[in-house]
C-alpha cells in the first residue's frame, strides 16, 4: 500500500469519526440528516479506496 493511500485511508476514518461525533450532538432533525449522509459518501470512498486496494493485490 502506498503511503499516500494509507494517508488518505486514515483520514477518511478520522473524518467519519468526526461526523459521528457531531451526528450524536445534533440539535435538528436537519442536522442529523446532514451529517448521515456526509458519514455514507465519506464511507463510499473509503470502500472505494480499499477496493481499489484488493483490485491492485490481485
Amino acid at each position: 500500500m502506498t503511503r499516500q493511500r494509507e494517508l488518505l485511508i486514515r483520514g477518511s476514518e478520522k473524518v467519519i469519526g468526526h461526523y459521528e461525533l457531531l451526528l450524536a450532538n445534533a440539535k435538528t432533525e436537519h442536522e442529523r440528516e446532514l451529517y448521515r449522509q456526509r458519514i455514507e459518501r465519506e464511507r463510499r470512498q473509503l470502500r472505494d479506496l480499499l477496493g481499489e486496494l484488493d483490485y491492485h493485490a490481485a
